[in-house]
């Protein structure tokens, strides 16, 4: 089971953008797939998640209203579109795959991280 997390970067406060999250060796129609951050110094945070079926999707009040997550089944892949980006973003982000059809909160795979910082 792999997750490569990727599409961070360095933004400048009001602009956009998207996370992917490729699976590998796993189907997304079996688990769901959540977004976590680690800012330094803060304990980590989930953002948001998305459950096997699609019917399901969270988010952390925080990022609600700028934040979307969603799936490319073709690829096999989690998208987390983040627009309207604030300094507070700045983490780093991982994607997990829960344990769980459903968003859990318990992952047991994780991907290797990407970087997302918003300054000017």
């Amino acid at each position: 089971v792999q997750l490569q997390a990727s599409g961070g970067g360095l933004v400048q406060p009001g602009r956009s953008l998207r996370l992917s999250c490729a699976a590998d060796a796993f189907t997304l129609d079996n688990y769901a797939i959540g977004w976590l951050r680690q800012a330094p110094g803060k304990e980590r945070e989930w953002v948001s998640c998305i459950s096997s079926s699609d019917s399901a999707t969270y988010y952390t009040d925080s990022v609600k209203g700028r934040f979307t997550i969603s799936k490319d089944k073709s690829k096999n892949t989690v998208h987390l579109q983040m627009n309207s980006l604030k300094p507070e973003d700045t983490a780093i982000y991982y994607c997990t795959r829960d344990r769980q059809e459903y968003c859990s909160g318990s992952p047991n795979y994780w991907g290797q991280g990407t970087q997302v910082t918003v300054s000017s």
